[in-house]
C-alpha cells in the first residue's frame, strides 16, 4: 500500500487526491493545467539534475580526500624508510 505523506497532515489517500486535482482544475481552469503539468515536469527535472550534480561533487570530493590520506601515508612510510641512520663511533673509526 502506496501513500503520500503531506507535511503535518498525515498520508493523503485517493480520494484527497482527487479533490486537490479538482481543486487545482477549478482554480487554473483545464486550458492551464497542461502548461502548469509541465511546468511542474521541468522543475523537477531541473531538481533531479542538481542533487544528481551535488551527490557526484560530495562523491568525487570524498574520493580526492581518500587520495590525498593514502598519498600522505605513502610518503610518511618513504620517509621512513629512506632516512639515514646516524653513524654509530664504531662505523665513523672503521672508515
Amino acid at each position: 500500500m502506496s501513500s503520500t505523506y503531506l507535511a503535518f497532515l498525515g498520508p493523503i489517500g485517493g480520494p484527497e487526491m482527487i479533490m486537490i486535482f479538482v481543486v487545482i482544475l477549478l482554480l487554473f481552469g483545464a486550458k492551464k493545467l497542461p502548461e502548469l503539468a509541465r511546468g511542474v515536469g521541468k522543475s523537477m527535472g531541473e531538481f533531479k539534475k542538481a542533487r544528481e550534480e551535488f551527490e557526484r561533487e560530495i562523491t568525487r570530493s570524498e574520493d580526492e580526500v581518500r587520495r590525498d590520506d593514502r598519498d600522505k601515508q605513502v610518503r610518511e612510510e618513504k620517509a621512513k624508510v629512506s632516512v639515514p641512520r646516524p653513524a654509530t663511533d664504531k662505523e665513523t673509526h672503521d672508515a
